[in-house]
């Protein structure tokens, strides 16, 4: 297809409000192809969407944990083969559920709806974690599935991963990101990080007013307290943050998200070696030597005879996805600030 047509696609779908705007680079390992940004990140004041604009990633903060997995695997403070409960004393599930399986969610840990799980920016010094986390787990204590009997995507297996990011590394989970990957990027935090820096430059989140979606809202959040008001045919959102950054807490630019691919595919990557990007990047098969689809956080896609990885990030008002085409030597970053709860493959 012609890029042109491309962006064209991506205008209509604005132009027919289908999203207030969007983002979308497509890149090699050193330079942008093409990039095109259209839209407004905020509606009421129309402020028109730019390359200094942040999203919220949602779930493609996915990625990062398993990175940050794997260098830690890298320098031999753990193995992936290790059972989640050598570093988790006070792990719920079955005692042989291994790192590995958390990481391509075939733990069979529980996946309740994570819509509720989020808190005002206000509310940070005063909000724990471990402790809305404890309560929980404490509610969904049974595996769902035997380990690596089946995928079965998970918010609260990827939580966990964050938890033992903390214990091996004796750091935050988000003071490790931010050293470790977005720090080595010479990412600043006003381009990538857990919190609102900038809210001039942040994308306000929307929701269509007259849909199924808006509707259910009332029943999956507070909204009262969550949502400021209506601008036309959408509703805003107030900004918020996730209760568990190491399944869905950055937020950034897509420039940020398209560095931190770009580095993926360089021979010579400083994130992680070749040898343990190509795990990264390894499909999981069950235990029945099923396909599953997933690897090391990434899912597998094809297109055009072309295998692709990618993940999406989706919620509360914004949806992005991310691409890498390792054999072409290429990836994109698609971002958008309205309602996502599924991969869209867009």
């Amino acid at each position: 297809m012609d890029i042109k047509a491309v962006d064209e696609i991506l205008k209509s779908y604005i132009d027919n409000k289908k999203a207030p705007s969007v983002q979308y680079i497509i890149f090699n390992k050193d330079s942008v192809i093409h990039r095109f940004d259209y839209g407004l990140a905020k509606i009421e004041s129309q402020v028109r969407t730019d390359s200094n604009t942040t999203y919220s990633g949602f779930s493609v903060t996915k990625t990062f944990t398993a990175l940050a997995i794997l260098q830690l695997a890298e320098k031999g403070k753990l193995s992936i083969d290790d059972k989640a409960i050598k570093y988790l004393s006070d792990f719920p599930y079955t005692s042989n559920i291994t790192i590995r399986q958390l990481l391509t969610h075939t733990a069979g840990i529980p996946n309740p709806l994570p819509l509720k799980w989020v808190h005002l920016p206000e509310e940070s010094l005063s909000f724990d974690r471990n402790s809305f986390f404890k309560e929980i787990i404490a509610e969904n204590n049974k595996a769902k599935s035997v380990p690596n009997e089946k995928f079965a995507y998970s918010n609260l297996g990827y939580f966990i991963l964050g938890q033992v990011i903390e214990q091996v590394s004796g750091v935050s989970y988000e003071d490790y990101i931010r050293e470790k990957i977005i720090h080595s990027l010479g990412i600043n935090k006003n381009e990538l990080d857990f919190v609102i820096y900038n809210n001039d430059l942040h994308a306000k989140g929307y929701q269509k007013k007259f849909t199924f979606m808006n509707f259910m809202l009332g029943f999956l959040m507070d909204k009262s307290k969550y949502v400021e008001r209506s601008e036309g045919k959408w509703i805003s959102f107030k900004n918020m943050l996730v209760n568990g950054p190491s399944y869905g807490g950055l937020i950034g630019t897509s420039n940020s998200f398209m560095r931190y691919i770009q580095e993926l595919l360089k021979p010579d990557c400083i994130l992680l070696s070749e040898e343990y990007k190509r795990m990264l990047f390894s499909e999981n098969l069950t235990n029945s030597k099923q396909e599953t689809g997933m690897c090391f956080s990434w899912f597998k896609g094809q297109l055009n005879n072309n295998i692709y990885y990618y993940h999406s990030g989706g919620g509360a008002g914004y949806y992005c996805e991310i691409r890498v085409y390792p054999e072409l030597g290429i990836g994109s970053v698609l971002m958008f600030n309205r309602t996502g709860v599924k991969r869209e493959h867009f």
